[in-house]
């Protein structure tokens, strides 16, 4: 009987010591062919989405492909799928340069920023203050210090606009300025781990606009009231997004969603922010190919997070704006999967009967752990209609989030991701929502 046990448990027929009804419902903790099966899977969506794939951001032809591959899984597993277009714009640029009589300067051009050739008196501002107070008609304004401290949101940007920003954005355009030079540090919690982030990122913002680090910045200003060369070649592009959603249920039954965005910033793969979420929702939908529960279910790809305007939640909120009543439960994906450290489980607002289901699962998965809340992320969305969520990321990112380098830049890539986390989040929440 002993051998018996150990050929069935070999063979991922039945764990060793565990008897076939604890098999029925831990199929998917215990079938080591099973998981091999999702570890390969994974592998295979990653190298898909971040190295066959060579740019997801929203509005690209490479995000489109995204797109549609992901429709194609959710099709593949008996999902009624929905593509639902927005427009969108892409942008290209070819760098810049700025010049004084004597020097020149290393200068970024801002995403999404239009392109300019020409010359201006610089004026410098490193407040409020002080920007309202300049005679910027017809010049080029330098912002530094602590007017440029932290990333400005999009002016149509309608989840998180601080009134500062906005002010700030209002005076900009209406100074007259010909354009704007940035100079900035870092700035993780909002603009990722990119040194100099981009002060300006706003495809509806119209004056050219270039950044550059704090120390190009200092040796700019002596040259305050002198004439500056700026060319900077750039150019948007009108192009088309998508959200891919799947569903699996009665239209008529209380909805749990799962969210993660599809998008990422130019110039990154992308890995961990957020081709990993998405890869969850693939496994999920494979996994959940049978449910037949009391839900519907509805898996949402957003496109455009990483994106100025976010046009892909814009849209998804302005077609559910009567119908978030309806929705009992949001688990958003975003940075999951990072090769160091625990799993994370965030939970908001949970109602009591929930909240123990999720403390259940979590407790039954080595890898994952309940963390600390943080809004920067998709359910942000559903928590503003007062829709309970669970936002599952890597721990070390939410504990780095200030300080990490790696979140839109080319370090988030395939290497920083460890499959197996990604495998094992995709079982706990198909537990999960079996259990409610």
């Amino acid at each position: 009987m002993d051998s018996l046990a150990h050929y069935l448990y070999d063979w991922g027929i039945i764990p060793y010591g565990i008897s076939c009804l604890a098999y029925t419902f831990n199929i998917l903790n215990f079938n080591p062919i099973m998981k091999e099966n999702l570890l390969r899977k994974c592998e295979d969506y990653l190298k898909t989405l971040c190295v066959d794939i060579i740019e997801r951001c929203v509005g690209s032809e490479g995000n489109r492909q995204a797109t549609y591959f992901l429709e194609k899984v959710f099709s593949q597993n008996d999902w009624e799928t929905e593509m639902v277009e927005f427009d969108a714009i892409d942008w290209e640029q070819d760098g810049a340069t700025l010049r004084s009589v004597s020097d020149s300067f290393d200068v970024l051009v801002s995403p999404y920023s239009t392109g300019f050739r020409g010359e201006g008196v610089l004026v410098p501002a490193s407040t409020i203050e002080e920007l309202s107070s300049i005679d910027a008609e017809d010049k080029i304004i330098l912002l530094h210090g602590e007017i440029a401290r932290e990333q400005l949101m999009p002016k149509n940007f309608v989840f998180y606009n601080p009134d500062e920003h906005r002010r700030i954005i209002s005076i900009l355009e209406n100074s007259g300025a010909r354009a704007i030079i940035c100079s900035t540090g870092r700035n993780s919690a909002l603009a990722g781990g990119v040194y100099p982030f981009p002060l300006i990122e706003d495809g509806d913002f119209d004056i050219p606009s270039v950044y550059m680090t704090e120390e190009e910045g200092l040796k700019l200003l002596p040259l305050a009231g002198k004439v500056l060369s700026l060319k900077s070649e750039s150019r948007r592009i009108p192009g088309k997004g998508y959200n891919v959603i799947g569903r699996r249920g009665s239209n008529s039954s209380p909805k749990i969603v799962v969210t993660a965005h599809i998008d990422a910033k130019k110039g990154t793969p992308g890995a961990i922010d957020n081709a990993t979420g998405v890869i969850v929702l693939m496994i999920l939908a494979e996994l959940l190919r049978d449910y037949n529960g009391e839900h519907l279910l509805e898996f949402v790809a957003f496109n455009g997070e990483d994106y100025y305007a976010v046009p892909g939640q814009m849209i998804y909120v302005s077609a559910n704006e009567n119908n978030f009543s309806r929705i009992q439960l949001n688990i958003n994906i975003d940075g999951a999967g990072f090769r160091e450290g625990q799993s994370a489980f965030s939970l908001f607002d949970l109602p009591e009967g929930m909240l123990q289901h999720a403390r259940d699962v979590i407790s039954r998965y080595s890898g994952i752990e309940e963390g600390v809340l943080w809004p920067q992320g998709d359910h942000s969305i559903f928590l503003q209609y007062d829709v309970p969520a669970i936002a599952v990321s890597s721990k070390w990112f939410i504990d780095n989030m200030d300080s990490q380098d790696i979140t839109h830049t080319p370090k988030d890539n395939p290497e920083i991701v460890d499959c197996r986390k990604i495998v094992e989040v995709s079982m706990a929440l198909n537990d999960l929502i079996r259990s409610l």
